[in-house]
């Protein structure tokens, strides 16, 4: 698994740098900025999603570029303006200087802006059929705006120091890093398939739902238990915000097992696939055995 994700890491890494270069940025303190939010790491998991779903149904890796691209674009545009003093207020991502700090608060909020945009004419470029491609933006569009992603921001900040249920909280994460997830697994099937087959719409649905929730229970385990060191980012701060997370609500232990279900339950949904789904599969296990 680490040597596919390494593989994955370097071909997505490049290939974020040539569609870069093709935007023909006009300010270059921008397009630093950009590239720094871009460029400075990652696990690179949801475009792993992507390709690994677009190998389950027949693909190919180049189908799925476009998608992998503009998934990590939005992702990273995301993250850049989480760390901003107004959202999460965070001085480390990825274990370097988050962007507002390498450069300034504004020119970071100009960068998320600059990725965001940059996602969506990548995928209106993308070498597949038109309905392809507009299934692809529709698909993205919905996962990062108020309908996923933005609203799962929205929710968390808007409880701050405030108790929430189970269920609001898995609300939160399905819409927070759910949506995303979610995404990177119906784009990869997008960009293999016009038409997609009710029933393996169905399992991929619930592949992505349950591996988009383990994820963030893995990250909530990684707050208490990982240093900052390792995780790259300051250890500890969803509890020094007082943020509601699955080990306050479930206990370590629950969490752990939480974890471990949401991965039986995504393997579960994968039998239903007609192609070889292993490393969909292997990458459900990766996801809570991570250290960051």
């Amino acid at each position: 698994m680490q040597a596919l994700l390494a593989q994955v890491q370097s071909r997505v890494e490049q290939q974020l740098l040539q569609r870069l270069e093709e935007l023909q940025l006009a300010d270059a303190r921008l397009a630093q900025a950009m590239q720094y939010g871009l460029l400075n790491g990652g696990k690179r998991l949801r475009p792993f999603l992507t390709y690994a779903t677009a190998s389950a149904l027949g693909g190919s890796w180049q189908q799925a570029d476009a998608a992998a691209c503009a998934l990590e674009m939005v992702h990273s545009y995301s993250l850049v303006h989480d760390d901003l003093p107004a959202m999460d207020d965070d001085d480390l991502r990825r274990g370097k200087p988050t962007c507002h700090i390498a450069f300034d608060e504004a020119t970071a909020i100009l960068a998320g802006d600059g990725l965001l945009t940059a996602a969506f004419e990548v995928l209106s470029q993308a070498p597949l059929s038109v309905a392809q491609r507009l299934q692809l933006i529709q698909i993205l569009a919905r996962a990062a705006g108020g309908a996923g992603m933005v609203a799962g921001q929205a929710i968390d900040l808007s409880h701050v120091g405030k108790s929430m249920t189970l269920q609001q909280l898995e609300t939160m994460h399905r819409h927070k890093t759910g949506a995303l997830i979610c995404a990177a697994v119906d784009m990869g099937a997008c960009s293999v398939l016009e038409q997609i087959p009710a029933d393996i719409a169905t399992a991929l649905g619930r592949y992505a739902n349950a591996v988009g929730l383990a994820f963030q229970v893995q990250d909530d385990i990684l707050d208490i238990e990982s240093d900052t060191a390792t995780l790259g980012k300051e250890q500890g701060a969803d509890v020094a915000l007082n943020k509601p997370t699955y080990p306050a609500l479930l206990g370590l232990d629950g969490a752990r097992q939480k974890a471990r279900e949401l991965v039986d339950e995504a393997r579960d949904a994968l039998q239903a696939l007609p192609g070889d789904s292993s490393i969909l599969a292997a990458l459900a296990g990766y996801i809570i055995e991570r250290d960051h």
